[in-house]
């Protein structure tokens, strides 16, 4: 490639790495996405303690879809003084008064409420009588707001993507390292039940030494993405339309973090990533009559494949253009054990069962370790669980009780900021190397070494 082609390649990248929209010097861009690429970080946030918090007082800002099925997520915390909601925000009234009509009627009380103008939240959080601020808002809001909560001395807890950006990913480390207060982005795959099984076998020693992980958002939204209500003001459909790349790393890259002890004994080193031609979104929206959504940037399919400093590989998929099932893949293999997700299946690989040569596990012996090796976090909240099943099958309950309980205890959170940019960060390293024709992209070591320190997981210890 000669420098002309590699500079216009490189200040194409500085968009997506989100350092400017004007480029004044090509060489400047070059420094910074190079700066950006081999940042360090401090890691003085890894295993990060908060003193405890009998009831953990909460803000939550954005009432919409996501908001509303949260607020039912503290139900039970709300009746055992494990939380309280004190105040929420959102630019609509109307949107406020569904939570605060979801309080008056399980909990006969109301939050206070902020609305109407875009700068309300920032109201809330300046607020002295909040520990958490929770964040369901349009993606590209949640790096400012959790930026803002931990300058103001509140723990952060934001819906997926914590950043979209390399820009935002490094000030998310920085800010968390300086203030010392929790970040952490919610994703919730990570505390399924298919998901925490898999967790527990991989830590009882079921898949052995672990080599390739699939993972994946493979999700049909094209009726929502093009629904004018749906996403407020269409906001969704509005990153297709420019980018090209994997934007929703995380329910796929979470779990699989958690099997392959990713921050804490291994990390990523580098990735690449294409996409295919896009055609089926711009076909819905022709069908459907709207014209303006007739180009779309973002392909059909993205496929990340992503190494490990110890050479482990990972395959990441992104398709939400597609008519086809719902599928994360979850597919996890080891020298022991394969397991494939949707529907759930396992091979285990010992000498005695090797007459079974390529089939998987019957029922009878598959549910055999289902049984065996349940996560306790679901037996012990089962209850819990099935009067909240509203909240995707009951991994949303589980993920904000280990939220409070981590806050009341004062124990480090399951995710911590380190993971939680990581995954996040795959996003722009993807457009980055979507752009330059799937190049390989190296992936910031945003621990700062730390992974190197640490070994084993310490997600779901003191359950």
């Amino acid at each position: 490639m000669n420098r002309k082609n590699f500079l216009t390649l490189s200040t194409k990248a500085a968009l997506f790495l989100g350092l400017t929209s004007t480029i004044s010097c090509k060489d400047e861009t070059l420094e910074k996405t190079e700066t950006l690429l081999n940042k360090k970080a401090k890691g003085t946030a890894f295993g990060l303690k908060a003193p405890k918090i009998d009831t953990v007082r909460v803000g939550i800002i954005g009432a919409g879809n996501r908001g509303q099925t949260l607020l039912q997520m503290f139900d039970w915390l709300l009746k055992n003084n494990k939380a309280k909601i004190v105040a929420i925000s959102d630019l609509k009234k109307e949107k406020t008064s569904i939570l605060n009509d979801h309080l008056k009627n399980k909990h006969n009380t109301t939050a206070v409420a902020y609305y109407g103008e875009p700068n309300a939240w920032k109201k809330m959080v300046d607020r002295d009588d909040i520990d958490l601020v929770i964040i369901a808002t349009p993606w590209e809001l949640h790096t400012p707001m959790a930026l803002y909560g931990m300058e103001k001395g509140k723990h952060v807890a934001t819906e997926v993507p914590i950043g979209t950006t390399l820009k935002d990913c490094w000030k998310l480390i920085e800010t968390a390292e300086r203030t010392q207060k929790h970040c952490m982005m919610m994703e919730n795959c990570c505390f399924n039940n298919e998901e925490l099984w898999v967790l527990n076998m991989v830590n009882n020693g079921v898949f052995g030494d672990l080599t390739h992980a699939e993972g994946a958002y493979i999700h049909d939204l094209r009726k929502h993405l093009l629904d004018e209500t749906y996403y407020e003001n269409q906001w969704r459909i509005k990153h297709h339309l420019k980018k090209d790349g994997n934007f929703y790393t995380t329910h796929g890259l979470g779990p699989i973090s958690q099997y392959m002890d990713i921050g804490r004994g291994d990390t990523y080193d580098h990735l690449v990533s294409m996409s295919s031609r896009e055609k089926s979104l711009s076909d819905a929206a022709k069908k459907a009559g709207i014209n303006k959504f007739s180009e779309v940037k973002c392909g059909d399919i993205n496929t990340t494949m992503i190494k490990t400093k110890l050479g482990k590989t990972i395959m990441l998929q992104f398709d939400v253009h597609t008519g086809r099932p719902y599928d994360r893949l979850n597919t996890l293999v080891g020298t022991k054990a394969v397991h494939e997700g949707y529907p759930s299946k396992l091979y285990i690989n010992e000498e005695e069962l090797a007459w079974w040569g390529h089939k998987w596990l019957d029922t009878e012996s598959y549910n055999a370790y289902r049984e065996k090796y349940n996560h306790p976090l679901w037996s012990k909240l089962k209850t819990q669980i099935d009067d909240n099943s509203v909240g995707h099958g009951g991994m949303d309950f589980v993920m904000i009780y280990r939220l409070i309980k981590c806050l009341n205890e004062g124990l480090p959170l399951d995710i911590n900021v380190y993971d939680s940019v990581l995954w996040s960060s795959i996003t722009p390293l993807s457009e980055l190397s979507v752009a330059q024709n799937s190049s390989s992209v190296k992936i910031p070591d945003f621990t700062g070494g730390t992974w190197k320190n640490y070994h084993k997981t310490e997600m779901l210890r003191n359950i």
